[in-house]
């Protein structure tokens, strides 16, 4: 599967305990995202259309209208990083 470098450094700090919020307009469709890591901080640069494309390949996925997080074909997906020591 192609992965693209923004979807990759996303899908890091997803794997590392980060989370993705998102909003609606009223109605089903998601207006507005925001990558968070587990320490709070926002991602810079992951926008609407990086969050379709990891959505429609399955990479995240949401349960009961909580924040999106990584899916497990998305932490089978992730390419490991040696400077991503996850602390």
């Amino acid at each position: 599967m192609n992965i693209s470098r923004q979807e990759q450094r996303a899908l890091h700090v997803l794997a590392l305990g980060g989370w993705i919020l998102h909003e609606r307009a009223g109605g089903p469709k998601v207006t507005e995202v925001t990558c968070h890591t587990r320490e709070g901080m926002i991602l810079d640069g992951f926008d609407l259309a990086t969050f379709q494309r990891l959505r429609r390949k399955r990479l995240i996925e949401s349960r009961a209208g909580h924040p999106y997080r990584i899916s497990r074909l998305g932490r089978l997906s992730v390419r490991a990083q040696v400077d991503n020591q996850g602390g």
